[in-house]
């Protein structure tokens, strides 16, 4: 990749590996299985071959979709398949979600408040986003949404990959 240090490449090299590695023991998320959790005695490691496979079986007739890649408690790993149709806007109350966007671009509405929220545990859905900032995004860059901040995507033009964490709160 033109212009991107070894560095750089190193650490998307490192995300794409660990990615990767998770979706070995996950395969079956995508039949609506929950993975197993992951192994703590020992590294795993996963071709980029075999993400990508992971990412063509998902569906391309929801607006997103993804398949559970990772899931070390309290951490879950997730990669999604954003379409270029009309997103939902969501605000986590007990996390942070962390994105790095493996392919595609597009925008990240965030902050401003939920149209029609509704309620599912410590998480809020809504048909969009009155108000907030518009943060244009593209392959590579990471995203971070503090916990409690509504955000949405938009702007979408071809389908965009992402890998999304969630970063469970620090006890008060």
């Amino acid at each position: 990749m033109a212009g991107t240090t070894s560095t750089e490449m190193n650490m998307i090299r490192g995300v794409v590996l660990v990615l990767a590695s998770s979706l070995a023991s996950s395969m079956a998320a995508s039949a609506q299985t929950p993975p197993a959790a992951t192994d703590r005695s020992k590294a795993s490691v996963f071709s980029a071959a075999d993400l990508a496979a992971a990412l063509a079986k998902l569906p391309g007739d929801r607006p997103s979709s993804a398949v559970r890649v990772f899931s070390l408690a309290p951490y879950n790993v997730n990669v999604e398949r954003r379409q270029p149709r009309p997103q939902g806007a969501s605000l986590h109350e007990a996390q942070a979600e962390l994105f790095y966007v493996i392919e595609g671009s597009a925008t990240l509405l965030t902050g401003g408040s939920l149209v029609a929220p509704t309620r599912n545990g410590t998480n809020l859905a809504g048909t969009g986003i009155e108000g907030g900032v518009r943060q244009p995004f593209g392959k590579g860059d990471f995203l971070l949404v503090p916990s409690g901040i509504p955000h949405q995507f938009v702007d979408i033009q071809a389908p965009v990959h992402l890998m999304s964490i969630y970063l469970p709160n620090a006890p008060q």
